[in-house]
C-alpha cells in the first residue's frame, strides 16, 4: 500500500510564485516586442533618411547644373554686350569719321574778319583754340558763329586778355595783317563738335554744304 504525498509548500506562495514567473515571462514578450518596434522604426527612419539623402543629392546636382547653366548664360550675355558696344563704336566711328574735315571746314567759315587762330586742339568732342582778335566783339562774333553752326555747339570762353603783338602776324587764307606793336585781344575758347549718327550723317554727306 502506498504512502500518500502531501505538498508542504503553502498554496499562496506557490500561486504568488507562478504570478511572478506569469509577469516575468509577459516582460520578456514585451521587451521583444518594443525591440522589435525599435528596430523596425529605426530601419523605418534609416530608409527614409537615405531616401532624403539621394533626393539631396539629385536636387545638389540639377542646382550645379543650373549653376553652370546660369553662368553660360550670364557669359554670353556679356558677350552680346561686348558685341553690341564694339557695334555702336564702329557706328559711331563711320558716322563721324568726316568729323575733322568739318571741323577744319567750320573753322575756315566760321573765323570772322579781325580774328585769327593760334593753335587748335581736339580731345573727344572738344575742341580748344588759342588765337588773337582785333576787339573783344570780334571774338564775341567767333562765338555767335559757333553757335550757329550746324558741326559746332556750346562756346565757351575761357580766358581773354590784352597782349601786344610782337611780329607780324597774317590770318590764313584772309588779307588782314596784324602789325608788331597791335594790342590785341588773346584769347582760349572751348567748343564742342556735334556726334552725328550713320543715319543723321547720310543726307549731311548727301547734301554736301555747311552752314
Amino acid at each position: 500500500m502506498s504512502r500518500p504525498r502531501i505538498n508542504l509548500l503553502p498554496y499562496r506562495q506557490e500561486k504568488r510564485a507562478r504570478k511572478q514567473r506569469e509577469f516575468n515571462m509577459t516582460m520578456f514578450f514585451a521587451a521583444i516586442a518594443g525591440a522589435a518596434i525599435v528596430g523596425a522604426g529605426w530601419m523605418w527612419l534609416k530608409d527614409n533618411i537615405e531616401t532624403q539623402q539621394g533626393r539631396n543629392q539629385l536636387l545638389g546636382a540639377e542646382i550645379a547644373k543650373l549653376d553652370n547653366q546660369i553662368k553660360e548664360i550670364d557669359k554670353l550675355r556679356e558677350e552680346i554686350r561686348q558685341a553690341v558696344e564694339r557695334k555702336k563704336a564702329v557706328e559711331a566711328l563711320q558716322a563721324n569719321r568726316s568729323q575733322a574735315v568739318h571741323l577744319l571746314d567750320q573753322m575756315v567759315r566760321q573765323l570772322p574778319e579781325g580774328l585769327f587762330l593760334q593753335s587748335l586742339r581736339q580731345r573727344g568732342n572738344t575742341v580748344t583754340v588759342v588765337g588773337y582778335a582785333q576787339s573783344n566783339a570780334h571774338v564775341s562774333a567767333f562765338m555767335r558763329n559757333i553757335e550757329a553752326s550746324k558741326w559746332l555747339d556750346n562756346p565757351r570762353l575761357v580766358e581773354i586778355k590784352l597782349t601786344e603783338v610782337r611780329e607780324d602776324r597774317q590770318a590764313p587764307t584772309r588779307a588782314v595783317v596784324i602789325r608788331r606793336g597791335t594790342m590785341v585781344s588773346e584769347f582760349t575758347l572751348n567748343f564742342d563738335v556735334k556726334t552725328v549718327t550713320a543715319e543723321a550723317s547720310k543726307p549731311a554727306a548727301q547734301g554736301g554744304g555747311a552752314t
